[in-house]
């Protein structure tokens, strides 16, 4: 059996999670290159916190078994290892902040891997974050598309302050620290936001998307990579440090992935039409 915990992770499902490490002890010891004697988990950075937390509580219950080995990879980076063959060099479980696309399943099947237990064990969401400081912006899906879009309306994106993409805004400079595209929050990024600000303001979009998806997807998700758009890695910590360095700057993360209690220095943005109020919870 594989484990594949998929969606975003709540805290109250850590049972589920912690029944997925203990069902994924077989595979650890059997099968391909050899045997090892700890479960290997890779996978999504914004899950990651909570399945050392998991970690650590089958150990507690386990006391013979050893401490599982996770790895923040991102979602993509771990499907690929996961789907790469089975056996003790290869993960038990994927930690995946999406489900699990076809193409990646059509690897595992390639590769001898199944059969795939797909879990979903949350929901959670895409928070956008900003220093306690900074300019205290409001931004809709379309301010977004405008703003990180590579060719939004089929042009190459020129927008060089948020003013630019709507004139309410601040003439400070774009400058967005987010997830790399082998995040499971960067597909959330480009799905839930960019996609639908695609969608409300250019009709062409909204044609593309009945006629040609893979046109809709290359217009609507496709990063501008200029310097607007940062690739912060799969570390969520070193978006904090960066907005705390810099206040004019966005970060782009998931919503459960919490910082450590000594980093309170940002704060989740509402974005307009939210009725959340905002947060001074740190992000």
């Amino acid at each position: 059996m594989r484990c594949l915990p998929s969606g975003r992770l709540l805290a109250g499902s850590l049972l589920t999670l912690a029944l997925c490490l203990a069902g994924c002890k077989d595979q650890a010891n059997g099968g391909g290159s050899g045997a090892r004697d700890q479960i290997a988990v890779v996978g999504s950075s914004t899950v990651y916190p909570f399945t050392t937390a998991v970690a650590e509580a089958f150990v507690a219950d386990n006391p013979d078994a050893r401490s599982p080995v996770i790895e923040s990879t991102g979602t993509g980076a771990g499907m690929k290892l996961f789907c790469a063959g089975i056996g003790a060099g290869h993960p038990d479980i994927e930690d995946a902040s999406r489900r699990m696309k076809r193409s990646e399943y059509a690897a595992c099947e390639a590769h001898g891997v199944g059969p795939v237990l797909e879990i979903q064990i949350g929901i959670d969401g895409i928070a956008f974050a900003e220093a306690k400081n900074g300019p205290g912006m409001r931004l809709t899906p379309a301010d977004l598309y405008r703003a990180l879009a590579a060719t939004p309306f089929g042009k190459p994106n020129r927008a060089k302050t948020w003013r630019d993409v709507n004139p309410a805004l601040p003439a400070t400079p774009i400058q967005v620290y987010g997830p790399p595209a082998t995040s499971g929050t960067r597909d959330a990024l480009a799905e839930l936001i960019l996609t639908r600000g695609c969608d409300a303001i250019d009709p062409q979009a909204r044609l593309l998307a009945r006629t040609k998806p893979d046109a809709h997807r290359a217009l609507c998700t496709r990063v501008r990579e200029d310097g607007a758009y940062v690739d912060a890695g799969e570390n969520d910590n070193l978006i904090v440090q960066k907005l705390s360095a810099n206040p004019d700057a966005i970060g782009v993360r998931g919503i459960c992935a919490p910082s450590p209690a000594s980093t309170p220095s940002c704060a989740c943005m509402p974005r307009l039409g939210d009725r959340a109020a905002r947060s001074s919870a740190a992000a």
